[in-house]
């Protein structure tokens, strides 16, 4: 089992920047991946990015990529996403998540997530 503990969010003015923390705890040698996933009001939820522990593959969504940057630091079982230039179409409750599977990005099974965080984009 593995325990994941977000931190940051809140609220920005359009043109701002917020830089969200997840830390895992449990069994996180076994992590192959790390997502950031949103879910806004009436909307699915969306993989926005995602990295391998070992940094050799990672992946943006077409709507953040340029904005925001994912990194983690795999001896600290911990990721984070940078979001700058935010708009107030960025404006959801934010996810980390993490998965087993070898090839987990973008394309791996997230069985473990945090509780997630409010990001809210407003002037």
């Amino acid at each position: 089992q593995t325990q994941l503990v977000e931190s940051g969010g809140g609220l920005v003015q359009p043109g701002g920047s917020l830089r969200l923390s997840c830390a895992a705890s449990g069994f996180t040698l076994a992590i192959h991946a790390y997502g950031w996933f949103r879910q806004a009001p009436g909307s699915e939820r969306e993989q926005i990015s995602c990295i391998t522990t070992s940094g050799d593959r990672w992946h943006y969504a077409d709507s953040v990529k340029g904005r925001f940057t994912i990194s983690s630091d795999h001896a600290k079982s911990t990721v984070h996403l940078q979001m700058n230039m935010l708009k107030p179409e960025d404006t959801a409750i934010y996810y980390c998540a993490a998965t087993y599977d070898d090839y987990g990005c973008p394309d791996g099974e997230f069985n473990y997530w945090g509780q997630g965080t409010q990001v809210t984009v407003s002037s």
